[in-house]
């Protein structure tokens, strides 16, 4: 039997925890107009106890998108601006001495649950790789202390695809850390006439009374039962099809991938592909929920060569290719 005709009844546990994550996204387009596709990723995101990096033109409410979800689920938010003269220490905090206190840490901005790092590619690659404890094991070193961060950690990083001008390329091994890439467009022509009446200038963010639907405490019980999400074997051997047929040279698309995903992409599509689920208010994973996740966790993680920017092949044209040649189990 197929895994998609298995019939699998949810406990009354889970079915209302996908209530609940349903309750976000709705409290959520008070706000914000259209966009279900990101506000979804980035919650799938927050499931994972991953990290998601944005990519959109100014203007597509990225900035405003993560403060109403740190409202909603009830968590401390901070913005860190990159800027071609942020500094590591600007990020992490140092160790201060004044006559009247001494010595004392004073920590920076990253000691928070949701870190919105807002156009994280014009700063230089060594301001960038002072994300990179952060991101991966939930904390920090000021001065050679070692200091935990606040719980669950978030980071969304946004990058404009626009401007070339004073920008960095990310590091290879930053641009992996984040589970997802996630890409923001416009509006539709009746989403963006609803957004003249439904916007921050024209109306403060507090009047639209956003309500916290979870709480830290909350969020780690989500992020458990996705775990206990059921994935059978068939399912298991998709995955990593999948990813190796990534790396793989052969076929139409094959010469243009000079890196394809490596084993933490066939971790995060595991670990997307359980939140999806659960999302979806299944405890197992079907085929279709891996295909939804695919994209954003490849998408930055199949590098592409020269002759493919060439030749105007795009990274989701390769994905697309590696979907359609597998069999469906």
């Amino acid at each position: 039997m197929s895994i998609s005709k298995m019939v699998v009844v949810a406990d009354n546990k889970k079915e209302n925890m996908a209530g609940v994550l349903a309750a976000v996204e709705k409290e959520i387009s008070k706000i914000i107009v259209g966009q279900k596709q990101t506000i979804h990723g980035i919650l799938r995101a927050v499931l994972c106890d991953g990290h998601v990096l944005v990519e959109g033109v100014p203007g597509t409410a990225k900035t405003l998108i993560i403060k109403a979800m740190a409202t909603i689920l009830g968590c401390e938010m901070k913005r860190i601006q990159f800027t071609v003269d942020l500094l590591p220490t600007d990020i992490t905090g140092i160790m201060s001495y004044t006559p009247e206190k001494g010595f004392e840490i004073v920590k920076g901005p990253i000691f928070s649950n949701f870190v919105l790092a807002d156009e994280i590619n014009r700063s230089p690659p060594k301001t960038q790789s002072a994300l990179l404890e952060a991101m991966q094991e939930k904390m920090v070193t000021i001065a050679r202390d070692t200091h935990k961060l606040p719980l669950p950690f978030f980071v969304m990083a946004t990058e404009n695809p626009l401007e070339t001008s004073g920008v960095y390329t990310l590091p290879e091994a930053q641009v992996d850390r984040f589970l997802f890439k996630l890409l923001i467009g416009y509006p539709e022509e009746k989403e963006e006439q609803s957004i003249l009446n439904t916007n921050t200038t024209t109306r403060k963010f507090e009047s639209y009374d956003l309500k916290s639907i979870l709480n830290p405490q909350k969020i780690a019980k989500l992020q458990s039962q996705v775990k206990t999400v059921f994935t059978s074997e068939a399912i298991e051997e998709y995955i990593v099809k999948i990813v190796r047929e990534s790396r793989s040279k052969e076929g139409e698309f094959g010469k243009y991938i000079s890196f394809g995903g490596s084993p933490r992409a066939s971790i995060a599509l595991y670990i997307a592909s359980k939140a999806e689920a659960l999302m979806q208010g299944r405890d197992y994973v079907i085929p279709e929920d891996v295909r939804t996740v695919v994209y954003p966790v490849l998408r930055h993680r199949v590098i592409l060569n020269y002759e493919a920017e060439a030749d105007g092949v795009t990274t989701e044209v390769v994905i697309k290719d590696i979907i359609g040649k597998l069999n469906v189990p």
